[in-house]
């Protein structure tokens, strides 16, 4: 069992490393993290891994009466330097030394998935094979021969349904059975083509020889590390003072690359996929299966595959409208006689029912409400419905298909997910953008995720608009926002500075997914978003109680009257509830309502009374544009940097105010046209 391992990220193992730790590898959408998820059940921790953006999770779990730590690592294609995520997974890799390495394989995609494979055996690490969505290969008449895959590996395989459990309960037998065999760093036992092997043997003999170590890694895994020229590894033989062993890398590599034709790291990655491939031939039969619809086809092809995204997103903004308002209902009304009389009793008991009780009352009241009250009806919804598509592949798709145009904002395809996720709730959408590759990309991305209307922005733009006015104009709220958000990721891919790359990416087979496992997957992102916004609803919520019940909120509105009333043409008090609409985006329609009551009395309940339909329009429309919730804000500062997130606010606090100002003259201009 390995002992040598590099510094252990606090954060993740207060306690040191673990006795026994797993670690779930793979490329993504193999099911790698539904797997980790039916083994840790909700007792997970996610964070960023040391010096990264990339999160890793990390939980518990009980296997033949011993407590072993899991940790998931980032999805990824390979261990090289291309991106943040392979860096960090091969990082956790050689820092934890995890005591065996359960590398998931996608059963459908053999020759894919085993590049990976080799490239953890290389570091000299126990793995095991998780050979996944078997049952997906076997539509396609697929069948695995895993002992072959076992002896020309030298890997423990097990076969696994992800969706349903099969297998999980032997794959961690075996891996707890890897991670307990004591035994010295292992040898892989694959060998790659004569010529290659030849042109490195002089290398590995010289480090088979050698007493240094660098990074935990010995004979043929150090000599393979200094093969691809690695700067860690380089880094650390140079601290031991091992320039002989540096000279011979040095020497190999230019052998190998004066030989091939090519950088060595190249040749190497080469030669694993040539391996990968000719493995996969040798352990897969095909039998014939009855023809099936080509749904995969069909939702990638742009004549079939548009409508059927339409179809879907319009399914999803009905069952949100839908289902969100009944639930809403259903909650608000449990709030109000079960939760809300004892939360008032214990708050007038404590501070009494003057200012003081009425301002706590703002936070611990209607502040939890209000976040519950749209966090259970429509994210929870939503991130039900969003990890239906998830499992299912049908994102997979979605990436592939809006791969084009997303190339014209500046991102490649698999943007579109963290899009998709903010009509959920912008915190996780944000978060979400640390997955794709480049700082120009999640600069982007995130900018371009503050204006999709979130869950809290919907509830305004259909409060507002759809209520008052009709569901058309509350369309075109929508229709707007788009366009809007279109023309900034436009000037945005011009103007800052970089390329993207181009979205290289496997096609799955859609899948039927596990309706548990997809409850339990949006329960966990909501929890993680409750943790998130709940302190800063109440906070926020107690401070502008405070200023209501002291009168001083009325003070802030001369301030922005030549913005609010002279530029939107809106009425004074909208624009305090504009301001502190960052606090909660949905509150702001609520302050507007109790604002516009207390000073013009009871008919100004019916905001048609108090604003017309264009201000109607511009109110919810400038809401939506306009920087993001407090919460957005404080994870787009974990993710994009102070500066950068001072600059997406500006640019959607100027963006609203430029598009209400337009659309406050040019309505009542249309208007008069037409009528």
């Amino acid at each position: 069992m390995p002992t040598c391992h590099g510094p252990v990220p606090s954060h993740l193992f207060p306690g040191g490393r673990p006795p026994l730790l797993l670690a779930f590898a793979g490329s993504p959408n193999v099911g790698k993290s539904t797997l980790f998820n039916s083994v840790t059940g909700q007792d997970v921790v996610t964070a960023h891994y040391a010096g990264k953006t990339v999160d890793v999770n990390v939980g518990r779990t009980e296997i033949g009466g011993s407590v072993v730590s899991v940790i998931d690592l980032p999805g990824t294609y390979g261990l090289d330097d291309s991106s943040e995520v392979s860096l960090t997974t091969r990082r956790a890799l050689l820092d934890l030394r995890p005591d065996a390495t359960i590398v998931v394989l996608d059963a459908s995609n053999l020759a894919r998935n085993l590049a990976l494979a080799f490239e953890v055996l290389d570091l000299g690490l126990p793995v095991v094979l998780a050979v996944n969505l078997v049952d997906v290969a076997e539509r396609t008449g697929l069948r695995i021969d895993t002992a072959r895959l076992a002896a020309a590996t030298g890997a423990r395989v097990v076969e696994t349904v992800a969706v349903t459990g099969e297998g999980i309960s032997d794959l961690m037998i075996a891996a707890l059975e890897v991670a307990e065999e004591p035994r010295p760093l292992p040898t892989p036992l694959h060998r790659y083509a004569t010529g290659f092997e030849s042109s490195i043997a002089p290398l590995v003999a010289t480090v088979e020889r050698g007493e240094n170590a660098a990074l935990c890694l010995e004979g043929r895994p150090l000599g393979l590390q200094l093969l691809e020229g690695r700067a860690d590894v380089i880094g650390a033989l140079e601290e031991q003072g091992d320039s002989g062993l540096l000279r011979v890398a040095a020497e190999a590599r230019s052998s190998l690359g004066h030989l091939s034709g090519g950088r060595p790291s190249f040749v190497l990655h080469r030669e694993r996929h040539r391996l990968a491939s000719q493995v996969a031939l040798e352990c897969i039969s095909q039998a014939k299966v009855p023809r099936s619809i080509p749904w995969e086809r069909l939702a990638t092809a742009p004549l079939t595959g548009i409508p059927m995204l339409i179809a879907a997103l319009a399914s999803i903004f009905l069952l949100l409208f839908f289902v969100g308002e009944f639930l809403a209902g259903l909650f608000s009304s449990a709030w109000g006689r079960f939760v809300s009389p004892h939360i008032q009793n214990a708050v007038e008991a404590v501070a009494g029912d003057g200012v003081l009780g009425s301002t706590l009352l703002w936070g611990l009241d209607s502040g939890i409400e209000a976040a519950l009250g749209i966090g259970l009806p429509y994210i929870l919804t939503f991130y039900f419905l969003l990890a239906i598509l998830e499992d299912s592949g049908y994102l997979n798709a979605v990436a592939f298909l809006s791969d084009n145009v997303m190339h014209r904002l500046g991102l490649h395809g698999r943007a579109v997910i963290p899009l998709v996720a903010g009509a959920g709730c912008s915190v996780p959408a944000v978060l979400s953008v640390r997955v794709l590759s480049t700082d120009r990309e999640r600069f982007i991305a995130a900018t371009l995720v503050s204006f999709v209307p979130c869950s809290a922005r919907t509830a305004v733009i259909l409060g507002a608009v759809g209520h008052y006015i009709g569901i058309g104009p509350a369309l075109g709220v929508y229709a707007v926002t788009l366009l809007v958000a279109t023309t900034v990721g436009v000037v945005m891919a011009r103007m800052v500075p970089g390329t993207t790359r181009g979205l290289v990416m496997e096609m799955f087979s859609f899948r039927r997914p596990n309706i548990m496992i997809v409850a339990r997957k949006a329960w966990g992102q909501f929890l993680e978003f409750l943790v998130v916004v709940i302190p800063l609803v109440i906070v926020g919520s107690i401070v502008l109680g405070g200023l209501y019940e002291s009168g001083w909120l009325w003070n802030l509105t001369t301030p922005f009257d030549p913005i609010v009333v002279g530029l939107l043409g809106l009425p004074s008090v909208a624009g305090l509830t504009l301001l502190f609409g960052v606090l909660r985006k949905e509150f702001a329609l609520q302050l507007l309502a109790t604002l516009a009551i207390a000073s013009m009395g009871e008919q100004a309940a019916d905001l048609t009374a108090f604003m017309s339909s264009t201000d109607l329009f511009v109110y919810a429309l400038v809401n939506t544009l306009a920087v993001p919730c407090i919460s957005t804000v404080a994870v787009l500062g974990k993710v994009l940097g102070r500066q950068r997130t001072t600059l997406v606010v500006a640019i959607t606090i100027g963006t609203a105010l430029l598009v209400g100002a337009v659309f406050a003259r040019a309505i009542p201009v249309a208007a008069n046209l037409l009528g």
